[in-house]
């Protein structure tokens, strides 16, 4: 038995991700804060990122789970390539730009995305032993 595409076309899985973002940047964390000499309590809006993770939950809520489209199981799916990438970039530049802004935490973006700058330290030779 064939599955059903809960998405029909690739216009459709963009709709969806457009949606995903619209929804995400207009839902920010509210973040508990105290201001001033008496340090009242307020609360402060942070920027809500865009992540694959968030698109695929949002997804799933509305018309069900599509890893298989991104998966392109079976060779099924080829025809949502191009717009499976765009999204990832798209995600990937929100990522990547709002750490380099300090919006999002610079750290975690850079492991996320692959950026962390790693550096090895190569110890060669051998050990000496000092008899005392």
């Amino acid at each position: 038995m064939a599955k059903h595409k809960y998405i029909e076309s690739p216009e459709k899985m963009w709709e969806l991700f457009e949606a995903y973002k619209y929804a995400t940047k207009n839902n920010p964390f509210l973040v508990q804060d105290y201001v001033g000499k008496d340090g009242e309590m307020v609360y402060r809006e942070r920027e809500r990122p865009l992540t694959f993770e968030g698109f695929k939950n949002y997804a799933r809520k509305e018309v069900g789970c599509i890893n298989q489209y991104f998966n392109n199981e079976d060779g099924r799916y080829s025809e949502y390539i191009t717009i499976c990438h765009a999204c990832k970039e798209e995600i990937r530049q929100d990522q990547i730009e709002g750490g380099m802004a300090s919006v999002y935490n610079a750290s975690i973006t850079q492991r996320l995305n692959g950026l962390a700058d790693k550096k090895e330290l190569d110890v060669k030779g051998e050990p000496r032993i000092f008899n005392l």
